[in-house]
């Protein structure tokens, strides 16, 4: 008999809000399923609508997680700060299941990719702050928030990155070119976040997890869009799935 081939990890991908979750709008979170996909895993798209219980439940089915990026802020008062008049509407929703995803995959030593509005949830969820709003708080000449310009091409910047990091590794140098999508960053790094990779206005473009063997890596960029043409962020992924597939051998 031939042997049933090993059933792909599942990975959880959380809605980037719940607003778009009840009106369908499919189309940029479908850019994180198909990554993950692509790079062997089984995309698990998760409501922001479950209660506790449910979310608990299905949690526990995961071998994996990508926290998506979101047009929405964390709340502030989640790293007690006062909002920022620049600081985007909260999803209580999307906060609420990002820190239940979190909770298990530390828990569960269950990988993680957090990107861009993930990065930032990851970091809160782990004690860190924010930096509220790049323009009016740091001020620079790098364009960081690409979707405000409507129909403009997306654009890039540099990043340099610590030669002695995980990240490095996979990107195999000390310098990458990535797109953005972003007007807030990491402040202060959460507990056991090493962070390894900025770009020339010293915004926090990654940042890894070194509190045990897990594997946890948020990212500021978006590589779920530069996927079918970037081998970076085919690696990004590719990395993920491999973890999660050493995951459920070793469970």
């Amino acid at each position: 008999m031939t042997p049933e081939p090993a059933r792909r990890p599942r990975v959880g991908i959380p809605y980037r809000t719940r607003n778009e979750e009840l009106t369908g709008d499919f189309a940029k979170i479908e850019k994180y399923v198909a990554a993950v996909r692509s790079s062997g895993g089984e995309p698990v798209i998760i409501s922001l609508g479950r209660s506790r219980e449910e979310l608990k439940k299905l949690v526990g089915s995961l071998d994996g997680v990508v926290l998506s990026g979101s047009p929405t802020d964390v709340d502030p008062a989640l790293f007690h700060a006062s909002r920022h008049p620049k600081t985007n509407r909260s999803d209580g929703y999307r906060d609420q299941t990002d820190f239940a995803l979190l909770e298990h995959a530390f828990a569960h030593q269950k990988p993680v990719l957090a990107i861009c509005f993930g990065i930032q949830s990851l970091n809160v969820f782990l004690g860190g702050t924010l930096v509220q709003d790049i323009p009016s708080e740091i001020g620079t000449e790098i364009e960081h928030e690409w979707e405000t310009q409507q129909g403009a091409p997306e654009t890039f910047h540099a990043v340099r990155i610590d030669r002695d990091s995980m990240l490095a590794r996979i990107a195999g140098g000390s310098e990458l070119q990535v797109n953005s999508s972003h007007h807030q960053s990491v402040l202060e790094p959460g507990r056991s976040l090493r962070v390894v990779a900025r770009s020339g206005d010293q915004v926090v473009e990654a940042v890894e997890w070194t509190g045990d063997a897990n594997w946890v890596m948020g990212v500021q960029w978006h590589p779920e869009r530069m996927v079918e043409q970037d081998v970076v962020a085919q690696a990004l992924f590719g990395t993920l799935i491999a973890a999660a597939r050493r995951g459920k051998l070793q469970a």
